[in-house]
């Protein structure tokens, strides 16, 4: 795999918190209505007042928590998944396609083995935690570019490992945070490659966005055109199942 920028390491940051506390109020079908109605308003308006460009704040290592807890499902479990772990993911291969020029197929070691960045962020839950972390790994923008992403995508949906209640999780972004710099496929966290509670082997951190964004055991990488057609249509799990809105920016 040839990319085009040299093999260094990158200390950058996240920042802003949301207290959780409103499940309930979410779950009623006109608050939903109305949430989804000033998404499109809150999305646009964010857009036209930051900049596409901007890095979040930046930590340090002496700020990083002294835990980082785990969170939603920590182990996909099912029998493929539990012989990568197994086998140390030596014969999984992460897939790049969709609206590609490119299809790739990428072994863990390939990834380890290609540029990358380095960041120390702040993660923000919605359900009101947040810690501080440091994570490595694949600029998305890279891979993006290595596949020939074509003009007709407009999102990239991660296809995940894990399910919840027999429904496939997956999230998507833009392609403005999946270019952004700070926007990384981590295969480590603290120095260490990435645990299975923390969803190894890869996981998305695009860190101008809440913590049910960076989705978990990333398996494919698909640049579409449109998220309709992707199961609930909404483009992401909580946001097919929940009611989520699917942009989460802070």
């Amino acid at each position: 795999m040839t990319l085009e920028v040299s093999r260094r390491g990158l200390v950058i940051g996240a920042g802003g918190l949301l207290v959780a506390g409103c499940d309930k109020i979410n779950a009623s079908p006109n608050v939903r209505k109305l949430l989804a109605l000033g998404e499109g308003a809150t999305y646009s308006a964010q857009r036209a007042i930051v900049d596409r460009t901007a890095l979040a704040p930046e930590f340090t290592l002496a700020q990083m928590s002294p835990t980082f807890r785990t969170n939603g499902n920590t182990n996909p479990g099912w029998t493929e998944y539990a012989g990568h772990v197994a086998s140390k993911f030596a014969d999984w291969q992460l897939i790049v396609d969709g609206l590609v020029a490119r299809p790739l197929k990428l072994s863990l070691a390939q990834l380890r083995a290609a540029p990358y960045r380095t960041q120390i962020t702040r993660h923000d839950c919605v359900e009101g935690w947040s810690a501080i972390g440091q994570w490595t790994g694949a600029p998305l923008y890279l891979l993006l570019k290595q596949a020939g992403i074509l003009p007709s995508a407009r999102f990239v949906v991660f296809h995940c490992a894990d399910d919840s209640g027999g429904r496939p999780y997956y999230e998507s972004v833009d392609l403005i945070d999946a270019f952004h710099p700070q926007s990384i496929l981590a295969w480590g966290m603290n120095g260490q490659p990435l645990s299975v509670g923390h969803g190894a082997p890869l996981r998305l951190r695009v860190e101008r966005q809440l913590g049910y964004k960076q989705a978990k055991y990333v398996m494919r990488v698909e640049a579409v055109a449109s998220l309709a057609g992707i199961y609930g249509g909404k483009g992401g799990y909580w946001e097919d199942v929940a009611g989520y809105q699917w942009y989460a920016g802070i």
